[in-house]
């Protein structure tokens, strides 16, 4: 290999990694609010009801904006849509803190301006993973992106990890508001580092096979053009696989925005405690998000991207599901916290699987698809942040974990289907090889 491509595939990873920075803040940025939830709604005299709409407003401007975002990355490119959806985040963050009962007094108010501020976050953040999978599909070879994609995963789940225990260690100390403030500069941060060092994607990109992408993407018409958004919903595949991520959604979620308040309450944790104890999980899914887009990579060579797609999902699905069943049932603490850590561990194993399947199927409009597909699983996030203190409310947190375990075993079964329907590529092709 000689020196300007290996420099090349520096560059690429490099990329890879820094999309990965993109996943990190968002979820920063997204999660410090469970984390400060129990103080904001003793302060501002919310309840868990009224807190989990807050959380879903979140959703709501993440879901209406996926497409249009992903579009917008596939039409502008990566490097702009990023660097702009990051500054967006950060105005929003600090807003969350510096709004209710200060500039905004009055518990109907303060709902109100908590629910735009944490849509107009949602609507920013929608940008990060359909672009941050549009930067895959541009930098890295279709053999790796598999891999590519679980680097891009390895960031929201290292901020899942550290944010727990961080944010909660930052309001023990100086209070929620200040902690709202703190994480808002790794918003700026990365929008400036990502904008004024990740060079312009070339026209084609060292090491990516074009005409892999073109047998795929011919479906759409000639390569390198853009399709309608109806056009890439009324595909068969697209749809199946945006239809079964609605079931990411619904599982992630409940981890997301309501395991520390369970660990607290229910487990006994204290606030600090609570913290590092929520962090194990996502260590768990550092691990497996890379194991899992390293075996779908190394199947898909052999079998064809669609067919690794369908045993990586079932297995971690399938596992998943069967491990928060059992996390809901121990009734010893330490052992639930193994079984979440395992059981969002199998869940992050197959994540990366569904993205490089989007890239797969979509070629040149890969924004665009991946987030319909996105759209579907944070559809069902919001029915699991707006059920789930329902559930806990009327029938109690068992019958709410096992709701997500119940949901995470329909995944392995929908994939059973599309699996048996869909065993090889699209065209006979094989992606992945």
């Amino acid at each position: 290999m000689n020196v300007d491509s290996t420099t090349r595939s520096w560059v690429r990873w490099a990329v890879a990694v820094m999309v990965g920075g993109f996943a990190f803040v968002s979820y920063v940025e997204r999660m410090n609010i469970s984390i400060a939830a129990e103080q904001m709604m003793r302060d501002l005299s919310l309840s868990k009801i009224e807190m989990g709409h807050v959380f879903s407003s979140f959703l709501l401007g993440y879901a209406i904006f996926q497409a249009p975002a992903g579009r917008l990355g596939d039409v502008v490119g990566p490097r702009i849509t990023l660097a702009l959806a990051a500054v967006i985040w950060g105005i929003a963050t600090i807003l969350t803190g510096l709004l209710p009962n200060l500039l905004v007094t009055g518990t109907t108010s303060v709902l109100a301006c908590l629910l735009v501020v944490r849509f107009v976050l949602g609507a920013g953040e929608a940008a990060t993973f359909p672009v941050g999978a549009r930067a895959i599909r541009n930098w890295i070879p279709s053999s790796g992106r598999a891999l590519g994609n679980s680097l891009m995963m390895v960031g929201s789940a290292l901020a899942a990890a550290v944010t727990a225990p961080i944010v909660s260690w930052l309001i023990s100390r100086v209070g929620w508001r200040a902690a709202f403030y703190g994480s808002s500069l790794l918003a700026f941060g990365i929008a400036i580092v990502w904008y004024v060092t990740v060079p312009q994607t070339p026209r084609a990109p060292a090491g990516v096979n074009p005409s892999a992408d073109q047998e795929i993407g011919s479906r759409f018409g000639r390569a390198g053009t853009s399709v309608p958004l109806t056009r890439l919903l009324a595909d068969r595949n697209i749809l199946m696989l945006s239809l079964s991520y609605t079931c990411e959604g619904y599982v992630l979620f409940i981890f997301v925005f309501w395991l520390y308040i369970y660990l607290v309450e229910v487990r006994g944790f204290s606030m600090l405690s609570g913290g590092y104890a929520a962090s194990l999980p996502w260590i768990t899914a550092l691990v497996f998000t890379l194991l899992g887009g390293w075996i779908c990579d190394r199947l898909a060579a052999t079998k064809g991207r669609l067919a690794a797609a369908r045993t990586v999902i079932m297995v971690g699905y399938g596992l998943s599901g069967v491990l928060l069943f059992g996390a809901a049932k121990f009734d010893n603490r330490y052992a639930c916290v193994a079984a979440l850590s395992l059981s969002i561990g199998f869940l992050y194993f197959a994540e990366p699987t569904f993205w490089a399947t989007a890239v797969h199927l979509s070629g040149e409009n890969v924004g665009a698809a991946s987030g319909m597909m996105n759209t579907a699983g944070i559809v069902g996030g919001i029915v699991s942040t707006s059920l789930t203190p329902v559930i806990v409310k009327y029938f109690g947190w068992m019958p709410a974990l096992g709701s997500g375990a119940l949901v995470a075993i329909a995944c392995t079964c929908a994939w059973f289907v599309i699996g048996r329907k869909q065993s090889v590529d699209v065209a006979g092709a094989r992606v992945g090889a």
